[in-house]
């Protein structure tokens, strides 16, 4: 996750109107507070129903597990790639920033076998696990997003569940804009798309999904989006 500083510059800048990456900053400020909050909740209601195996696909800077209040015996695993994962431990580490759950870290390219180290590094099959993909999907194409989420349906037992945003590329206007502004281009051309019906393939391949519109999420947290955006937020749980 970005630090908040970040996205708070953002914000001054579109108030003080400094054009359009100003403009689609402040876009991007609103839609990382609902979608960090949505998945800060769904985690957090993951553990309380009992669910104690977290794992944060491509977990960049995510900070959940120290900012967050865990139930006791979490067990959160963070996959990324290893030169990601050196520099957040060594930020970690000189902020002597202290865990609040068990915490271990898989550095992996999650384009490579992945669900061998993490089953090493101590994940059980055998119990419920809550997963989480944010942000990630976008960056893949749709037979990536299949094939990872694959992996994740292998090693999941009942009662786990998984969640990711969806979004549709083609009629997003937030990421059309960003398409058309030269300092996003080198970021957007990165962007394959994810699964065109993550719903529907969830569905077909052993999950039971449930599809939360943004719009209607941002209001629940009292938050009115900001700017046209479609999409959301899904959850599956496995049958």
């Amino acid at each position: 996750m970005a630090a908040p500083g970040a996205f708070d510059v953002e914000q001054r800048a579109a108030k003080a109107g400094a054009g359009d990456m100003a403009s689609w900053g402040a876009t991007l400020w609103s839609h990382a507070v609902i979608r960090t909050r949505f998945f800060d909740d769904y985690l957090l209601d993951a553990t309380a129903r009992g669910i104690r195996q977290v794992v944060l696909l491509a977990a960049g800077l995510d900070t959940r597990a120290y900012r967050l209040r865990w139930p006791h015996g979490v067990r959160m695993y963070e996959l990324d790639l290893p030169e990601v994962m050196g520099f957040k431990g060594e930020v970690l580490t000189e902020r002597r920033a202290a865990s609040r759950c068990e915490r271990t870290v898989v550095p992996i390219d999650l384009r490579k076998d992945w669900t061998v180290p993490l089953s090493k590094a101590g994940l059980s099959n055998s119990e419920p696990t809550a997963w989480l993909a944010e942000g990630l999907l976008i960056y893949l194409t749709a037979r990536e997003s299949a094939d990872l989420l694959t992996r994740v349906g292998e090693l999941s037992a009942s009662r786990s569940q998984v969640a990711f945003e969806v979004e549709n590329l083609g009629t997003d206007l937030m990421r059309a804009q960003a398409r058309q502004t030269p300092a996003m281009q080198k970021y957007t051309k990165r962007w394959k798309g994810g699964l065109p019906d993550a719903p529907g393939w969830l569905a077909e391949n052993g999950w039971e999904p449930q599809l939360h519109d943004r719009a209607t999420v941002a209001l629940s947290y009292g938050r009115p989006q900001t700017g046209p955006s479609i999409g959301g937020f899904v959850v599956a749980a496995r049958a």
